[in-house]
């Protein structure tokens, strides 16, 4: 099953039960989660309805998992790193807890590396990594997997592409010796390409073309992004994604898929050396490659806020959506994108928060209201806001609202004990998140990927404890500012 919305795009999405953001690459489609624990961002808002989670029932989670969890993930910390003579770049994280592996090849390539006038390659060339080789054709590769009783999946966003497998440990020499099969051998004939872009195409018609909320969303990133390619849908425009051929593959293909620009992070039942002498037997054997430099994007300067309303005959379901472009993880001062968290889980974390009470309970304007922040990018991040407005509710009266709710957290620091319970939940989750081992192996590869370090990962949930309220306000204040937003009204009704 093939999945994708727009700003993150993944090959199989039945292992999750709803993607992000609509997200979410740049942003997948996944439970929302906005911390360094999480793994992706999404674009599609089906994801709405999933956190509804009291606050009793949240800070006994928490209890739970730091008594329960910590114990078992304490290895974690043991970490190992190493390079391949090749330049490939290798982290090992053991858990001894099961006889199984999680590997996972991060390619630092994404969608803001596509050429222009190829939106959608990145994207589309995960697709072909599945195509085959000369000694594994066709869907081989993933029936081996299969056959050797794992699974296997990749995603792309913006700004990397990652391919996974999870299989019982005898067999991670198998997984290893595929995946840089297909790092070097890959099939990229005619036929190949333009089935694959033909399967792409109809990926975007069914999820992104089909979908109002998804639509919305992807006009407000390029109008939010101006000329930087996180503007660019992951999945590529319709048009450009048809100009994709055989020799825009290979070239593609040559100069991003190599040793040298890839990190393998396996975690699981493994030493250090055991991941190493199998990594010397398979992906060392794999010639780097001459690279070019990643391109460096400047950031254009925003004057003024933008508004968009899109009035469709197939919307059921009215939406109100706010974006803003804030700092990131990899640019934000000290402490300014932990704040940034922190101000999410306040404002629209879950039902506790003040927009869910003051929109959906008090006030009973909308039927869901959220906010979120997307901080693990290589360049701006978002931090997003959002309500669905209940039948008759007016939109100008749920912004008057929201603008209300955020002048509060810009006129003053939130008070101690809502700032304690929100740092508590969001350094649960991603505790307990840490207990799955695919999860723990993507936290360190997407810190990796995005130019973070293993020491962002382990230190990340200290840094959110020493949040305050002043640095939540500071925040607020800063980067919660008009010029820097989208705000977008989606309405039934004829279009115009």
């Amino acid at each position: 099953m093939e999945y994708s919305d727009g700003q993150f795009a993944h090959r199989d999405s039945t292992r999750y039960v709803i993607p992000a953001k609509a997200g979410t690459q740049r942003r997948e489609s996944l439970i929302r989660s906005n911390s360094l624990g999480s793994r992706f961002r999404g674009n599609d808002m089906s994801w709405l309805g999933l956190r509804k989670l009291c606050s009793r029932t949240v800070f006994a989670l928490a209890i739970l998992v730091l008594v329960f969890v910590a114990p078992a993930c304490a290895e974690e910390n043991r970490i190992f790193q190493f390079a391949l003579q090749n330049g490939m770049s290798v982290l090992v994280v053991p858990d001894h807890r099961a006889p199984v592996v999680t590997q996972m090849v991060w390619y630092r390539v994404g969608a803001m590396d596509d050429p222009p006038g190829l939106s959608g390659l990145a994207h589309f060339f995960e697709h072909m990594m599945f195509r085959g080789t000369a000694t594994v054709p066709g869907d081989q590769f993933s029936r081996t997997v299969a056959r050797n009783g794992g699974e296997d999946n990749a995603f792309t966003t913006h700004d990397y592409t990652a391919f996974y497998e999870q299989i019982a440990k005898d067999r991670l020499r198998l997984v290893m010796g595929l995946d840089a099969d297909r790092m070097t051998n890959l099939d990229l004939s005619d036929n190949s390409v333009r089935t694959e872009r033909d399967i792409v195409l109809e990926e975007r018609r069914m999820r992104i073309d089909n979908d109002p909320q998804s639509l919305l969303r992807e006009q407000m990133e390029a109008a939010l992004q101006l000329s930087h390619p996180y503007g660019r849908p992951v999945i590529g425009w319709p048009e450009e994604v048809r100009h994709i051929g055989r020799l825009e593959a290979q070239a593609f293909y040559t100069r991003h898929y190599a040793p040298n620009d890839a990190i393998l992070v396996v975690a699981g039942d493994v030493t250090p050396d055991e991941v190493r002498n199998d990594a010397e037997a398979t992906y060392a054997k794999v010639p780097a490659r001459e690279l070019g430099p990643r391109a460096e994007y400047a950031q254009p300067p925003r004057l003024g806020e933008t508004r968009l309303t899109i009035t469709r005959d197939d919307v059921k379901v009215p939406m109100f959506l706010r974006l803003y472009r804030v700092p990131s993880y990899t640019e934000a001062k000290p402490g300014e994108a932990e704040a940034l968290d922190v101000l999410a889980q306040l404002i629209g974390g879950d039902p506790t928060s003040t927009l869910y009470r003051e929109l959906v309970v008090k006030r009973k304007l909308a039927s869901d209201a959220g906010a979120s922040y997307t901080g693990y990018t290589r360049d701006a991040g978002e931090f997003e806001i959002y309500a669905t407005p209940r039948p008759g509710a007016r939109m100008d009266v749920i912004e008057r609202t929201i603008d209300t709710i955020l002048k509060q957290y810009t006129s003053a620091p939130p008070r101690a004990g809502d700032i304690e319970r929100a740092k508590t939940q969001l350094v649960a989750d991603a505790v307990y998140r840490r207990d799955n081992q695919l999860d723990l192996a993507s936290a360190y590869g997407e810190a990796l990927a995005i130019g973070l370090t293993a020491d962002d990962v382990h230190e990340w949930p200290g840094r959110i404890r020493a949040v305050t309220g002043d640095a939540v306000r500071d925040a607020a204040v800063k980067d919660l500012i008009p010029r820097e937003s989208v705000t977008g009204n989606l309405l039934p009704g004829k279009q115009p």
